[in-house]
This record gives C-alpha cells, structure tokens and sequence, in this order.
C-alpha cells in the first residue's frame, strides 16, 4: 500500500507578498531620522534582495510587477525621480531571469559574486540616471553608505533562494 506524500505549497503568499510586505516594513524603519552616537540608521534598498532572488525561485509576473511597485515606493519614499528605483531594481531581475539557468544549482559563493555584481550594477545604473538629470554628480561617500549595507543583506537573499527554492515539489 502507497503512502501519501506530504506536499508543501509555497504559493505567492509565502514568496512574494510577506517578503514584500517586509521589505516596505524594514525601508520605513530604516529610513526613520534616529541618531545613534551621532550616526544614522543605514539605508540599505531592502528590495535588492528581492529583485535578486524572485527570478532564482519561480520566474512569475506578480514578482515582476510587485518589484516594479516596490521600486516606486522607493522613489516616492526618498523623494528620487519617478522610475528610478523600479528601472535599477527591473534591470537585477531581467539580467538574474536571463542568466537564471547558468546559476542553477550553484551555491552561495557563486551567488554571493553575482548579488555583488548585481547590486554594483544597480546602483551604477542609479548613479548615472541621477548624474545626467541633476547635472552634478552624487557624493560617492554617500553611495557606498548605501551600497554596503546593501551588500551586507546578502545572507538573507541566500536564505530566501534555499527556503523556496524546489518548495513546491510539484514542480519537479
């Protein structure tokens, strides 16, 4: 006699809407004007991590467009032109949903360069968009102030692709 198999759904919930919901949670938080022995909270762009690891998962147009809406509340929450965040944070899913079968089944070192590269990319893509439509460059101090702490939130994209990665057995 065959015994069931016990099926774990990961469904959009789990994997696009909570993790959103947080990412717009931690923004906020970070973003409040708390001083701490003269030192601001970091502003990391928590949704880098998102845009990262959504096309690792399941390729999906909810993530596609809940990236695209969390970019905009980014512009809107840092007062950046309208665009800018939803076309650096689009442009880490189209280059990670492109090269999505050259990084299956790597682990996180490999991961870890492409997230690096990723992120450098964005914020390259930011910092030349801002350049050109303000004609004076940003402080590159200020930059890396967002960079790295952006950098730093790698372990939770790796926690997230090896959470819901294959979650969802019935899509083996």
């Amino acid at each position: 006699m065959r015994r069931p198999v016990a099926v774990r759904v990961v469904g959009p919930l789990q994997w696009v809407v909570y993790p959103s919901l947080a990412a717009v949670a931690a923004t906020v938080i970070l973003g409040t004007p708390i001083q701490l022995f003269g030192l601001r909270l970091p502003e990391p762009v928590v949704p880098m991590v998102l845009a990262f690891s959504w096309p690792l998962i399941r390729p999906s147009m909810v993530a596609a467009v809940v990236l695209f809406a969390l970019g905009l509340f980014l512009d809107l929450f840092w007062n950046t032109p309208l665009g800018l965040w939803p076309l650096c944070l689009m442009a880490v899913y189209g280059v990670l949903l492109l090269s999505r079968n050259l990084l299956a089944g790597h682990e996180g070192l490999i991961r870890l360069g492409w997230y690096v590269a990723c992120t450098l990319g964005a914020f390259g893509l930011a910092y030349v968009i801002v350049t050109v439509r303000a004609g004076n460059a940003p402080s590159l101090y200020a930059v890396f102030g967002q960079i790295a702490p952006t950098l730093l939130l790698y372990p939770l994209a790796n926690w997230m692709i090896e959470r819901f990665d294959d979650g969802d057995i019935r899509f083996r």
